[in-house]
């Protein structure tokens, strides 16, 4: 009988950042000020920090001396060089488009490749890139399975696509339509789940055969080949670098937000197999972003990018440890039988808000009013991932209402401890002991654009 030990971070904490736990009537203030909403509060007044796992990663000592090494040439920098190199490397791709973050490079993408009228099916939206998608003139069509809608489902891979939904999209409105494919690896708004390797392999293969590209939004790839590695038969010897190269290699291009699996606070990249594409991306990268050999970057974030980059896959020890801190604060939460989505996600724990707070109608929020509650409860920051985030329909300017109502606890990388999940868990649990405490919220400014960023609101008493 193999005896199970506990494992512990493939790290040491060589600097530390002090942090304040605040009382409850100074939550109270801060969050009334934040017109309860959680992106709108002060960083000073927030004690555990799961607001989002973008750049806020803790980077390494290797990372910190890049940016002493980083060049700073306009044109032609050598830490430019050197990101090419670690991206191709990496992840496979030949022709690399540098940008300030992955936004950028969603704007770019669609920009060049969406015409007013086109459809873009993919696996679940994404606010920003959606929106993106919209602003050139496509409509985004959600060809997800429909497992990933349903919280409590234990399918491994609930981030596949549908292809028969996929063949739909294309039957009904024609493949020079459909300019791409829009593929997210461990999908972000589904609770951070994976697509499996059979699935990228059959949807490249039917998308190739109609002259349909497939781009991927590989911001957390490299969790993706962690499930991958853990779940699907035949990848448990394989290397995550080597399943990595694999997944990127069912696609023509990449989005990537590098202030994720990168391990950086900033930056992100376009990256394509096409020179043609190349070509069109890197002429809207001088109007929008800057410098084709820079995008908006400087030359030290470039160099920590491309040693975050390499990082990352140098061990599989840092991911299998990166998964297995949601995986504990997950487990615990499943443990108490708190709902929330399963399987456990790669980047954090998405809590079923409408089941947590069945007496809230969806009109009324239930999701930023529990992400409101648990800040006030702990200081813990999370973020609401719901109808808040959806949006409204352009057409008819009614509230988009999505099957998933959720409050997401994101891990950042190499920053907390285990007693910071237990922590959170335990403020978690009291929530859900006392719901009936927890009242629903209206706007009281509510932005035209991305809402859930800026919007506030009260409480309706």
């Amino acid at each position: 009988m193999v005896e199970k030990r506990s494992w512990a971070e493939p790290w040491k904490i060589k600097m530390v950042e002090p942090i304040k736990m605040t009382s409850r009537e100074e939550r109270e203030r801060a969050i009334r000020e934040a017109g309860y909403n959680t992106f709108l509060l002060q960083s000073e007044d927030v004690y555990i920090d799961l607001l989002t796992d973008s750049g806020t990663s803790a980077m390494s000592e290797n990372q910190w001396a890049g940016l002493m090494y980083g060049d700073e040439a306009y044109a032609g920098s050598r830490s430019f060089k050197n990101l090419v190199s670690a991206v191709h490397d990496v992840y496979g791709y030949e022709e690399l488009i540098p940008t300030h973050q992955g936004r950028g490079a969603e704007h770019i993408l669609s920009q060049i490749l969406i015409s007013p009228g086109d459809y873009v099916p993919g696996n679940m939206y994404f606010t920003t890139t959606r929106y993106h998608q919209e602003f050139a003139g496509g409509t985004f069509v959600d060809v997800i399975v429909d497992e990933a809608h349903r919280p409590d489902s234990i399918e491994p891979f609930k981030g596949n696509i549908d292809l028969d939904k996929l063949a739909a999209v294309v039957d009904t409105h024609g493949a020079d339509k459909v300019p791409y494919v829009s593929f997210e690896t461990n999908v972000n708004m589904a609770g951070g789940q994976p697509v499996s390797m059979a699935n990228l392999r059959e949807v490249y293969e039917y998308c190739s055969a109609r002259g349909i590209l497939v781009m991927l939004d590989a911001t957390r790839a490299l969790e993706n080949a962690y499930f991958i590695q853990q779940r699907e038969g035949g990848y448990l010897d394989k290397s995550i670098a080597e399943i990595l190269r694999e997944i990127t290699s069912y696609s023509d291009g990449a989005t990537v937000s590098s202030k994720k699996d990168n391990l950086v606070n900033i930056g992100g990249f376009l990256a394509v197999r096409d020179p043609e594409i190349a070509r069109k991306a890197r002429a809207m990268l001088v109007v929008f972003e800057g410098l084709h050999t820079y995008g908006g970057m400087s030359g030290r974030d470039m160099e920590a990018l491309a040693r975050g980059i390499r990082e990352m896959v140098a061990s599989d020890d840092h991911v299998r440890a990166r998964v297995g801190q949601v995986e504990y604060l997950g487990n615990a939460l499943i443990k108490a039988g708190v709902p929330i989505v399963k399987p456990v996600g790669g980047h954090g724990i998405f809590l079923d808000a409408a089941s947590i707070l069945p007496h809230i109608p969806m009109e009324h929020f239930p999701a930023q009013s529990l992400a409101a509650a648990l800040y006030v409860d702990s200081g813990v920051r999370a973020m609401e991932r719901g109808i808040v985030s959806a949006g409204r329909d352009p057409e008819t300017g009614e509230h988009r209402v999505p099957k998933l109502e959720l409050v997401r606890l994101t891990i950042p990388r190499r920053v907390y401890t285990q007693a910071h999940m237990d922590v959170t868990a335990e403020s978690v649990m009291s929530l859900c002991e006392r719901p009936e405490q927890v009242g629903g919220l209206r706007f009281t400014y509510e932005p035209e654009v991305l809402r859930f960023f800026q919007a506030t609101f009260e409480p309706i008493v």
